[in-house]
C-alpha cells in the first residue's frame, strides 16, 4: 500500500481520517470483482508474490490490483455501483468523480462506503503501444500480455520479476522475506529481462 505523503484525506463532504483502516477483501473476492470487467488486470505487490509461490508467507494488510490508465474508466464504471472511490493524488484523497479522466493520478483507493474500512488499492500503469514501461528506466520494457502470469484457478498476478523490480525502488521493508523466497525460484528459471 502506497500512502500519499503528508496526507490529508478528503471526500467531497466527507472528511475520512482513518488511513491506516484497512479490512482488504480476500484474493477470491477480488477475482470475483474484477473477472468480469472487459480490461487488463492483475493482483501486485505481496499477494502477487505469494500467488507466484502457491502460498502465503506473512500477514497482509492490503490488496493491490493493476490496471492500465487507458482503461480506468472501464473499471470506474464498473465499480462505482458498489464501491467508493478515491483518487491519491497531491497528498488528499479526493472522491473519484464520475466522468473524470486521470491523467497523473497513479493510485486509487477504494471502500464500500466513506465510513467503512479501505478494501483494496488500485494501482494505475501507464502503457506505451501495449507496452508496459518501468517509470524509473523506460529502457525496461514489457509487452503488455506478457507482464502477468495466472494462477492454477486463473487469478492473474503481476510477475514476480516486476514486482521485484518495483519493490527494488522503494523503502518497503516487509517484503524481504517474500523477495528471498521468489529469489531462490527465479534463479531456477533466469531468464534476459528487457
Amino acid at each position: 500500500m502506497r500512502k500519499p505523503k503528508n496526507i490529508d484525506v478528503m471526500g467531497g463532504t466527507d472528511l475520512r481520517t482513518d488511513i491506516s483502516n484497512w479490512m482488504p477483501i480476500t484474493v477470491p473476492e477480488i477475482n470475483k470483482v474484477f473477472s468480469d470487467m472487459p480490461l487488463h488486470w492483475c493482483i501486485a505487490g505481496g499477494w502477487a508474490l505469494d500467488l507466484h509461490l502457491c502460498k502465503q508467507t506473512r500477514e497482509h494488510s492490503d490488496i493491490d490490483v493493476i490496471i492500465t490508465r487507458d482503461e480506468q474508466l472501464i473499471a470506474y464504471q464498473n465499480l462505482k455501483r458498489d464501491w467508493m472511490l478515491y483518487k491519491a493524488q497531491d497528498g488528499k484523497l479526493d472522491l473519484w468523480e464520475d466522468g473524470e479522466y486521470l491523467n497523473f493520478t497513479e493510485d486509487i483507493w477504494v471502500s464500500k462506503s466513506s465510513e467503512t474500512p479501505w478494501a483494496f488499492q488500485i494501482m494505475i500503469i501507464d502503457t506505451e503501444e501495449n507496452f508496459w514501461t518501468y517509470q524509473r528506466d523506460k529502457s525496461v520494457r514489457r509487452p503488455l500480455d506478457q507482464i502477468c502470469l495466472k494462477t492454477v484457478e486463473g487469478i492473474p498476478y503481476l510477475r514476480p520479476e516486476i514486482q521485484l523490480l518495483h519493490k527494488a525502488g522503494s523503502s518497503q521493508v516487509r517484503e524481504k522475506h517474500s523477495g528471498s523466497l521468489i529469489l531462490y525460484f527465479l534463479v531456477q528459471d533466469c531468464r534476459r529481462f528487457k
